[in-house]
């Protein structure tokens, strides 16, 4: 197995010195993963990232899948939500800060940017003395259409 591309540019580059400075080895198996991840348009629940790394190495394990994501994660070049259904949706930190909105009635998923969120954050932080985390800020309510769908 050979992995020769390289998840966006010179953030190759930079999760091998990241990963090299903290005494561990840059593997081919941790490269596939990162160019999977890079690859996967907007965000890729952790199932689906195994089954596209074992796709192109079949001898790679969930568990090193998992265990490079979270290395990823503690790195800062990755970070997860869970979706309404419990299951987390990984996708590289190169993407700006969001949150998410689901649907309940449809199942869409809508990103929530940093703008729209401040005033959100703002009113949590004010009730509770917490910094909530944007990345891990996971709304549910009903969509225009399943609103609108609702009220004929």
């Amino acid at each position: 197995m050979a992995s020769t591309s390289e998840p966006t540019g010179t953030l190759a580059t930079r999760l091998q010195a990241a990963v090299q400075a903290r005494g561990q080895r840059w593997t081919e198996q941790r490269q596939l993963i990162a160019d999977v991840l890079a690859a996967s348009d907007g965000h890729a629940t952790g199932a689906e990232l195994v089954e596209r790394v074992r796709v192109a190495d079949p001898s790679a394990t969930p568990s090193t899948v998992y265990r490079t994501l979270d290395l990823l994660e503690e790195l800062g070049f990755a970070t997860h939500h869970h979706g309404v259904d419990g299951r987390e949706t990984y996708h590289l930190e190169e993407v700006v800060a969001h949150g998410h909105v689901h649907c309940q009635g449809c199942g869409a998923e809508v990103e929530l940017d940093a703008e729209a969120a401040k005033p959100i954050l703002a009113a949590i932080e004010r009730a509770t003395g917490y910094a909530a985390d944007l990345d891990h800020l996971s709304l549910q309510g009903r969509c225009p259409s399943c609103r609108a769908a609702a009220a004929r």
